[in-house]
């Protein structure tokens, strides 16, 4: 297997893979959206909330709020159903969970700048605009919310993408025995090919931008020609992922690689104990 970077930067990243098969880079898709630990709050305790917005809807919003959840900041922090407290009790310990609270009086607009730590001040939210509610003059709110670490399988505000996904390597050819139509490089809805009229062929501008729709295959047929081909490599795949801010983009599939590696040991152990 071989790794090639194409495009980074704090929340995204475009790479590709040689030498694999769909279900390895499958797998690790569907880990990094649904297997890989972050932050988010989960329990919301509202003392005063005098805003037009129901007490739910503030909690949902606070939910979906993104914290930081990169290794240094939530170090020696656990899943819930890894700590030996009462959690599901509804006692809460610094192993397992943060705390947060919010306290504002309007006339304002309330922003995610609002919600303060009540431990670590690393684990805050990723953005401070994000805005949660608005306050009249007269009108407060007071709430304290707890953030658990947890898996996007259990629920989407755990998800660390926003886009994860794969595309097998594009293979576009020509056949040279058939007449050129230059307008299947006109009708290339992402710039993929280019038309040189002078040269009397087409070029071949950003095979990875290619979505494999084939409107240019179809847009040769109609003319009854078989001058373009559109395929793509067997194991070979240009991979994209973003997150929310909460995990780098790297971190994110590092855990997801560690956890495959986990299964798979998991599972030759119990396959060498006998099934």
């Amino acid at each position: 297997m071989k790794i090639d970077v194409k495009e980074q930067d704090e929340n995204s990243m475009t790479f590709k893979v040689y030498d694999v098969e769909v279900p390895f880079i499958n797998a690790i898709r569907r880990i990094a959206m649904m297997k890989v630990p972050k932050l988010a709050i989960d329990d919301v305790f509202v003392v005063k909330n005098d805003s037009a917005m129901f007490d739910e809807v503030l909690a949902h919003r606070l939910g979906l709020t993104p914290l930081v959840s990169d290794e240094k900041s939530i170090e020696g922090l656990v899943l819930p159903e890894d700590c030996d407290c009462d959690c599901e009790k509804g006692e809460y310990c610094p192993r397992c969970s943060v705390s947060f609270s919010l306290r504002e009086t309007g006339p304002k607009t309330v922003y995610s700048k609002d919600l303060k730590s009540c431990g670590d001040s690393k684990i805050k939210p990723v953005y401070d605009t994000i805005p949660l509610l608005k306050l009249r003059e007269g009108q407060s709110v007071d709430l304290e919310a707890v953030a658990k670490l947890g898996i996007g399988k259990d629920h989407a505000k755990w998800v660390p993408t926003t886009v994860c996904s794969y595309k097998q390597y594009p293979e576009i050819t020509f056949n040279e025995d058939e007449e050129v139509i230059y307008a299947a490089a006109d009708n290339c809805p992402r710039g993929v090919l280019k038309a040189d009229k002078e040269e009397g062929r087409i070029d071949i501008v950003d095979i990875e931008n290619c979505s494999l729709c084939k409107t240019c295959v179809r847009t040769a047929k109609a003319a009854d020609s078989k001058f373009i081909n559109v395929g793509y490599r067997e194991n070979d795949f240009i991979f994209k992922v973003e997150t929310d801010g909460s995990i780098p983009p790297k971190e994110v599939l590092l855990k997801a690689c560690d956890v495959l590696d986990s299964k798979t040991d998991e599972f030759i152990t119990f396959s060498e104990g006998g099934i």
